[in-house]
């Protein structure tokens, strides 16, 4: 929704050229999280709508187009929002609006320890009901990050090396199959983007900063999958893909925010595959994406191994508890 709203007001005109679009701002008005805005802004730059330049944020401009940055408050504009979406948004169900932060919260326990999650400490943490509480945990233990136990108990059990080797053992055999069945429905332009996205990436990446560098690889992640694996047809593949990844991708997310370096070569393995793809090659980018997710394999468990060393730290949700 945020990326078809964002489309819209730029191809029709009312965000001006040269806008500087921030994710808070846009976040806000959208009533939703950083996450969703910051994927848009990705696809956005790879259709050529929007682009880098030397400042926070991304510029309303096409790449090469001479045009000076401006900043302007999103509220003064006046957006165009159809009241299809409008009303989705106002709507969205009370659970939604705490999920994303139970969710980065669980996540950011799990390479620490075994943790509890207390309903009625987590209804008053957020000031909802026990019923919305039961709601977000229930969508937590469809995605696999918790789970209840014997005595009905919340748990969040760790992320351990054994279970990463198990998630990537899934991801080498279902995300390669994904890309193979959703090659022939992939727009070459669309592929273009993306690749110069990385190509671009991949030149910058020592020169900028390691806050926007880890910021942009966990968003690279996400925009490959979402490209060339997520556009499967098959339905019931791309459910288990999500589902799968789930846990893994918020265990690389809490990696990064622990400040442990991300290796450069994820990218390179990113742009090869979205190459390949190009020149049509796709037994080869299939294969590609394979070594990609065993390379990602052997860079988490490293990363697990690094953490199991430091102490809990004091940033845990006060209505996550840990277990012995």
């Amino acid at each position: 929704m945020v990326e078809q709203v964002l489309r819209a007001n730029i191809l029709g005109g009312r965000i001006p050229r040269g806008l500087v679009l921030l994710e808070g701002p846009i976040a806000s008005l959208m009533q939703t999280s950083r996450a969703p805005v910051q994927t848009a802004l990705l696809r956005l730059e790879a259709e050529g709508l929007v682009r880098r330049f030397d400042g926070r944020g991304f510029m309303v401009a096409r790449p090469g187009e001479a045009v000076e940055p401006t900043r302007r408050d999103l509220r003064e504009i006046g957006l165009h929002i159809p009241k299809m979406i409008d009303d989705a948004l106002q709507s969205r169900a009370s659970w939604e609006r705490i999920y994303e932060t139970v969710e980065t919260d669980v996540a950011a326990c799990l390479v620490f320890g075994r943790y509890r999650l207390i309903e009625a400490e987590l209804a008053e943490h957020f000031s909802v009901s026990r019923t919305v509480v039961r709601d977000v945990l229930g969508r937590l233990e469809e995605r696999g990050l918790v789970k209840k136990n014997q005595s009905s108990h919340w748990i969040a059990e760790p992320l351990t090396a054994q279970s990463i080797r198990e998630h990537f053992a899934l991801r080498r055999i279902l995300e390669p199959q994904a890309l193979v069945s959703a090659a022939p429905l992939l727009e070459h332009a669309h592929l273009a983007g993306v690749f110069a996205r990385f190509r671009q990436a991949e030149a910058a990446f020592d020169g900028r900063g390691e806050d926007a560098a880890m910021r942009d690889l966990e968003a690279f992640e996400t925009l490959l999958i979402d490209t060339c694996v997520l556009a499967t047809p098959n339905d019931r593949l791309r459910e288990q893909i999500r589902h799968n990844l789930l846990p893994v991708l918020a265990a690389e997310r809490v990696l990064r925010q622990l400040g442990l370096p991300d290796d450069r070569a994820a990218i390179t393995e990113h742009r090869l595959i979205v190459e390949l793809l190009l020149l049509a090659a796709v037994p080869a980018a299939a294969a590609m994406l394979e070594a990609h997710l065993a390379a990602a394999e052997r860079r988490s468990i490293a990363q697990i191994k690094i953490v199991a060393v430091l102490p809990e730290p004091r940033s845990i949700a006060p209505y996550l508890t840990q277990l012995e």
